[in-house]
Protein backbone atom coordinates (compact mmCIF):
# COMPACT_ATOMS: atom_id res chain seq x y z
CA UNK A 1 0.00 0.00 0.00
CA UNK A 2 2.80 2.22 0.86
CA UNK A 3 4.96 1.30 -2.20
CA UNK A 4 2.14 2.07 -4.77
CA UNK A 5 2.38 6.50 -4.19
CA UNK A 6 6.20 6.22 -4.49
CA UNK A 7 6.23 4.53 -8.16
CA UNK A 8 2.76 7.10 -9.06
CA UNK A 9 5.41 9.56 -8.23
CA UNK A 10 8.53 7.95 -9.72
CA UNK A 11 6.61 7.92 -12.68
CA UNK A 12 5.65 11.26 -12.64
CA UNK A 13 8.60 12.90 -11.98
CA UNK A 14 10.02 10.73 -15.29
CA UNK A 15 7.43 12.07 -17.41
CA UNK A 16 8.00 15.27 -16.12
CA UNK A 17 12.13 14.98 -16.85
CA UNK A 18 11.28 13.59 -20.63
CA UNK A 19 9.10 16.10 -21.10
CA UNK A 20 11.22 18.83 -20.05
CA UNK A 21 14.18 17.52 -22.17
CA UNK A 22 12.10 17.76 -25.39
CA UNK A 23 10.18 21.36 -25.07
CA UNK A 24 11.60 24.29 -24.97
CA UNK A 25 12.47 25.97 -21.65
CA UNK A 26 14.99 28.31 -19.80
CA UNK A 27 17.93 26.42 -18.36
CA UNK A 28 18.55 28.62 -15.49
CA UNK A 29 21.55 29.70 -16.98
CA UNK A 30 20.26 32.87 -18.29
CA UNK A 31 18.86 34.78 -15.19
CA UNK A 32 18.31 32.18 -12.32
CA UNK A 33 15.59 29.71 -11.69
CA UNK A 34 13.93 27.93 -14.58
CA UNK A 35 11.01 29.50 -16.25
CA UNK A 36 9.15 27.67 -18.96
CA UNK A 37 9.10 29.34 -22.34
CA UNK A 38 5.65 31.91 -22.78
CA UNK A 39 5.51 30.34 -25.91
CA UNK A 40 7.08 27.48 -28.63
CA UNK A 41 10.73 28.07 -30.53
CA UNK A 42 10.40 29.79 -33.90
CA UNK A 43 9.05 27.43 -36.68
CA UNK A 44 11.95 26.24 -38.98
CA UNK A 45 12.06 25.05 -42.40
CA UNK A 46 14.30 24.10 -45.43
CA UNK A 47 13.54 26.84 -48.13
CA UNK A 48 11.86 24.03 -51.24
CA UNK A 49 14.50 25.78 -54.20
CA UNK A 50 17.59 25.69 -51.87
CA UNK A 51 17.06 22.18 -50.05
CA UNK A 52 19.20 20.35 -52.26
CA UNK A 53 22.33 21.06 -54.80
CA UNK A 54 23.67 19.15 -58.14
CA UNK A 55 27.41 20.28 -59.26
CA UNK A 56 27.59 19.03 -63.14
CA UNK A 57 30.99 19.36 -64.94
CA UNK A 58 29.67 19.31 -68.43
CA UNK A 59 25.85 18.11 -69.76
CA UNK A 60 22.85 18.01 -67.22
CA UNK A 61 23.19 13.51 -67.02
CA UNK A 62 23.67 11.29 -64.32
CA UNK A 63 27.30 10.48 -65.63
CA UNK A 64 28.36 14.22 -65.30
CA UNK A 65 27.53 14.95 -61.40
CA UNK A 66 30.84 16.21 -59.88
CA UNK A 67 29.40 17.10 -56.25
CA UNK A 68 25.42 16.86 -54.75
CA UNK A 69 24.05 18.17 -51.61
CA UNK A 70 20.34 17.69 -50.12
CA UNK A 71 19.75 19.10 -46.14
CA UNK A 72 17.84 15.79 -45.33
CA UNK A 73 16.88 17.22 -41.50
CA UNK A 74 16.59 20.20 -39.66
CA UNK A 75 15.71 20.64 -35.43
CA UNK A 76 15.99 23.43 -33.28
CA UNK A 77 16.10 24.08 -29.55
CA UNK A 78 15.50 26.92 -28.07
CA UNK A 79 15.09 29.21 -24.23
CA UNK A 80 13.62 32.83 -23.48
CA UNK A 81 11.85 34.72 -20.44
CA UNK A 82 10.75 37.85 -19.34
CA UNK A 83 11.60 40.24 -22.16
CA UNK A 84 15.26 38.56 -22.66
CA UNK A 85 15.96 37.52 -26.57
CA UNK A 86 15.25 33.77 -27.94
CA UNK A 87 18.85 31.80 -27.40
CA UNK A 88 18.82 28.15 -28.93
CA UNK A 89 21.08 26.08 -31.31
CA UNK A 90 20.29 24.28 -34.66
CA UNK A 91 21.23 21.07 -35.94
CA UNK A 92 21.63 20.93 -40.06
CA UNK A 93 21.95 17.08 -40.74
CA UNK A 94 23.39 16.49 -44.93
CA UNK A 95 23.48 13.73 -47.36
CA UNK A 96 26.72 15.16 -49.45
CA UNK A 97 27.97 13.40 -52.56
CA UNK A 98 30.40 12.88 -55.07
CA UNK A 99 29.66 11.86 -58.47
CA UNK A 100 31.57 10.33 -61.25
CA UNK A 101 32.77 13.47 -62.10
CA UNK A 102 33.91 14.89 -58.66
CA UNK A 103 38.02 15.83 -59.17
CA UNK A 104 38.43 15.52 -54.84
CA UNK A 105 37.88 13.50 -52.47
CA UNK A 106 37.25 16.43 -49.77
CA UNK A 107 34.14 18.96 -50.79
CA UNK A 108 33.24 22.53 -48.98
CA UNK A 109 29.66 23.23 -49.50
CA UNK A 110 28.10 26.16 -48.21
CA UNK A 111 24.54 26.75 -46.49
CA UNK A 112 22.83 29.70 -44.93
CA UNK A 113 20.59 30.05 -41.79
CA UNK A 114 17.94 33.04 -41.70
CA UNK A 115 15.83 34.67 -39.30
CA UNK A 116 12.94 36.65 -40.46
CA UNK A 117 9.41 37.75 -39.00
CA UNK A 118 6.89 35.29 -39.83
CA UNK A 119 5.91 35.82 -43.73
CA UNK A 120 7.66 39.36 -43.67
CA UNK A 121 11.92 40.29 -43.85
CA UNK A 122 15.03 38.63 -43.18
CA UNK A 123 16.47 39.86 -39.46
CA UNK A 124 19.52 38.42 -40.34
CA UNK A 125 21.44 35.91 -42.09
CA UNK A 126 24.53 34.04 -41.78
CA UNK A 127 26.21 31.50 -44.22
CA UNK A 128 28.26 28.44 -42.66
CA UNK A 129 30.33 25.22 -44.73
CA UNK A 130 29.62 22.33 -44.41
CA UNK A 131 33.02 19.58 -45.53
CA UNK A 132 32.36 16.00 -47.39
CA UNK A 133 35.46 13.68 -47.08
CA UNK A 134 34.83 11.11 -49.48
CA UNK A 135 37.01 7.89 -49.79
CA UNK A 136 37.05 4.44 -52.63
CA UNK A 137 34.70 2.72 -50.07
CA UNK A 138 32.14 5.64 -49.67
CA UNK A 139 30.89 8.59 -52.47
CA UNK A 140 28.15 9.86 -49.96
CA UNK A 141 28.51 10.60 -46.43
CA UNK A 142 25.95 12.07 -43.73
CA UNK A 143 26.89 15.62 -42.12
CA UNK A 144 25.55 16.86 -38.64
CA UNK A 145 26.49 20.60 -38.12
CA UNK A 146 25.21 22.46 -35.27
CA UNK A 147 25.44 25.87 -34.64
CA UNK A 148 24.94 26.98 -31.26
CA UNK A 149 24.63 30.57 -31.24
CA UNK A 150 21.26 31.60 -32.54
CA UNK A 151 19.96 34.76 -30.87
CA UNK A 152 17.01 36.51 -31.97
CA UNK A 153 15.75 40.13 -30.11
CA UNK A 154 12.25 40.28 -28.74
CA UNK A 155 10.21 43.55 -28.68
CA UNK A 156 8.88 42.21 -25.14
CA UNK A 157 7.96 39.50 -23.02
CA UNK A 158 4.72 39.17 -24.76
CA UNK A 159 6.86 38.63 -28.46
CA UNK A 160 6.65 34.37 -28.57
CA UNK A 161 8.93 32.39 -30.76
CA UNK A 162 6.09 31.66 -33.13
CA UNK A 163 6.57 35.41 -34.60
CA UNK A 164 9.96 34.26 -35.97
CA UNK A 165 10.76 31.50 -38.82
CA UNK A 166 14.53 30.29 -38.97
CA UNK A 167 15.07 29.41 -42.75
CA UNK A 168 17.80 26.98 -44.03
CA UNK A 169 19.00 26.54 -47.73
CA UNK A 170 22.26 25.31 -49.48
CA UNK A 171 23.77 28.23 -51.35
CA UNK A 172 23.16 27.57 -54.87
CA UNK A 173 24.08 29.38 -58.25
CA UNK A 174 21.55 30.91 -60.76
CA UNK A 175 22.19 27.45 -62.90
CA UNK A 176 21.55 25.47 -59.47
CA UNK A 177 18.10 27.55 -58.91
CA UNK A 178 16.99 26.98 -62.39
CA UNK A 179 17.63 23.04 -61.91
CA UNK A 180 16.17 22.74 -58.98
CA UNK A 181 12.58 24.71 -60.22
CA UNK A 182 12.39 22.54 -63.37
CA UNK A 183 11.63 20.07 -60.86
CA UNK A 184 14.35 17.38 -62.90
CA UNK A 185 15.95 14.91 -59.91
CA UNK A 186 19.10 13.02 -60.37
CA UNK A 187 20.38 10.86 -56.84
CA UNK A 188 22.56 8.27 -56.47
CA UNK A 189 21.17 4.69 -55.86
CA UNK A 190 23.02 4.83 -52.76
CA UNK A 191 22.18 8.40 -51.42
Amino acid sequence: MYKAPRIALFAASLFVLVFGTISCSSDGGLGGELAPNPAPCPNILVLSEAGRMVEFDGEQSLENIAYSAEITDVSISCRYFDDKPITGSLEVEFALGKGPKGANNQKDYTFFVAVTRRDLEVIGKREFKVRGNFNKSSNTVLVKEKINKLNIPRASDKTSGSNFEVVVGLVLTRDQVRYNRSGKSLKFPNL
